[in-house]
């Protein structure tokens, strides 16, 4: 899942704070947003990016799956500690001996927002429109494991009961896979597995597209946590507690509030101005300054995450379709420089995709910092110190620290290479469109694991993968992947992945920079919302219990 970034870098603290007449009471009362979320049960959370729709089938970010977590319910949630899969509408699932056949048992009590049951019809009908491709959905592939999924999504057949899934009856789901998954828990904890309303989306359009009109307030129906009441593009997105929900006397919040704020700067000022109980990210001139401080050490997380940020080449466009062109590039990067140097925060230069230790697999290709070789390559190009190097663009999704790490790179390929990049800039949501579009020449990327398996790592580069938004393909790579899908064995599925690893490195259709730690702020009084390897928060369990105010003392003497 990818990370963006959205909001109005002009928008100060100041402005921000006489915003909140929307949230709570006017500009001027003494109680700041944060008090007022504590004492009704609010949680005020940045967002980083503003949504490109609350549709769980199109949803192309970590952070609009965290707004859509609170809104949907699939068969299985993640735990909110160790991402493990635990059940949701489904109440408990079981496999054939074969490991082919996976039963799904939904809870009875399981309703939409509207009041209509949740039923096995509703997940059947959504994974068909999961894998129409008029919807383009990024993820369509990640359905493919069923049985004719793929087949269904080329136009090979057209009849979708051949596909495997179906419904017996209302409350049984089976899925029958085209090879053994044993981490399919895992996978139908993603958005994309996620059921929609069909009635809901045939009144507000055409169900097989993109852009309906029912994800808006009003309109929207869900089975989650939270119902949603207000969405002010580029400002907030507000719930409210669901009362339909199955198990809504386990949600302790009464509300949440998301605000995407593009600039880590000013979520840092709403944060200290008590606007904020949890922040997206953290101004890297700030990590010192929250690490160095006793009092404002507890508010500071650091934690390490599965994913990965790179730079992807577009390899259909000239010069960068010469591999020897994307490896100089990639060789004259020099890694640890920009870790120790630029963010500043703990994170772990990157020389391949999967981030170290996935459910054990870590890849042993690597692409070093050799300049020396980088040059020899540019000139075999045909670009000798750099000299007929034609215009080629860097794009980034407008942040602060992306135009730090781009400014630096762009350095380190004008004095090893002796060519320049020019740098640019885009919100997240036109930034989306030119990836989709494939709009670019290099650009500024980022994966975060959908689950703990290599697999949602290297499955993204495959041919025509909605996620691969490179050009690239190769016959090899994909023949490794479908082989690592039937392995017998976790060694010699791991051994296929080795060897795309060793694909990837040989030609560089990214550029990898770094493996993340989560760098980000947090109130004290949150409790329940835990760090884990997918930054990913299921609001069950959270609540806001602030820290009893200090008992005053009288003096010796006074009265």
């Amino acid at each position: 899942m990818r990370q963006r970034v959205s909001f109005t870098a002009r928008l100060s603290a100041g402005i921000a704070l006489c915003a909140f007449p929307l949230l709570f009471s006017a500009c001027g009362t003494r109680e700041s947003a944060v008090e007022a979320g504590n004492r009704t049960q609010t949680l005020l959370v940045g967002n980083l990016s503003e949504p490109n729709d609350l549709d769980p089938q199109i949803a192309d970010s970590q952070q609009t799956f965290n707004l859509i977590m609170a809104l949907m319910e699939g068969l299985a949630q993640y735990d909110a500690r160790t991402c493990e899969p635990v059940p949701a509408v489904a109440e408990h699932w079981d496999v054939s001996p074969d490991k082919l056949t996976w039963t799904f048992h939904l809870r009875k009590n399981a309703v939409w927002s509207n009041g209509d049951p949740v039923t096995a019809n509703d997940f059947v009908w959504s994974y068909q429109r999961m894998l129409t491709p008029s919807l383009g959905a990024e993820y369509a592939g990640m359905l493919f494991i069923l049985k004719n999924g793929e087949r269904y999504y080329r136009g090979e057949i057209s009849d979708f009961s051949n596909v495997g899934v179906h419904a017996p009856d209302p409350r049984t789901l089976t899925l029958t896979l085209t090879h053994p998954v044993p981490y399919l828990p895992k996978l139908v904890c993603h958005a994309a597995w996620y059921p929609v309303h069909r009635a809901t989306l045939e009144k507000f359009g055409r169900p097989y597209e993109r852009g309906s009109a029912w994800t808006r307030p009003g309109n929207f129906v869900g089975n989650g946590y939270f119902d949603l009441v207000e969405w002010i593009p580029n400002k907030l997105i507000r719930m409210k507690k669901s009362q339909t929900y199955w198990d809504r006397n386990n949600i302790k919040l009464e509300s949440v509030v998301f605000l995407p704020i593009e600039n880590t700067s000013t979520e840092e000022s709403m944060f200290r101005a008590g606007q904020l109980h949890i922040t997206s990210s953290i101004p890297i001139v700030k990590i010192a300054v929250y690490r160095n401080d006793p009092s404002l050490r507890p508010m500071l997380n650091q934690d390490p995450m599965l994913a990965t940020y790179f730079y992807r080449f577009n390899v259909t466009q000239p010069p960068l379709n010469d591999p020897r062109v994307r490896r100089a590039l990639t060789l004259s990067v020099n890694r640890q420089q920009i870790v120790e140097h630029v963010t500043k925060g703990g994170q772990i230069p990157a020389g391949h995709l999967t981030p170290p230790n996935i459910a054990g697999f870590t890849a042993t290709a690597n692409v070093p910092y050799d300049p020396a070789q980088a040059r020899q390559l540019l000139a075999e190009a045909g670009f000798p110190g750099g000299k007929g190097f034609p215009k080629v663009e860097l794009l980034y999704n407008t942040n602060e620290s992306h135009r730090q790490i781009a400014e630096a790179i762009q350095q380190m390929w004008r004095r090893e290479l002796g060519i320049e990049i020019s740098l640019f800039n885009q919100e997240a949501k036109v930034y989306v469109e030119t990836m989709r579009t494939m709009s670019y020449q290099i650009a500024r990327y980022a994966w975060v694991g959908d689950y703990l398996d290599p697999s949602t790592f290297l499955d993204t580069m495959t041919t025509g993968n909605g996620n691969n938004q490179t050009g690239w393909s190769n016959a090899e790579y994909d023949r490794l992947i479908a082989a690592a899908e039937t392995a017998g064995n976790e060694t010699e599925r791991y051994a296929f992945f080795q060897r795309c690893e060793e694909i990837i490195a040989a030609e560089n259709p990214i550029l990898p920079l770094y493996f993340y730690v989560r760098n980000n702020l947090q109130r004290p009084e949150v409790k329940g919302w835990y760090s884990n390897l997918l930054d990913l928060h299921p609001l069950k369990g959270v609540f806001l219990q602030p820290e009893p105010a200090p008992a005053r003392t009288t003096s010796p003497g006074s009265r």
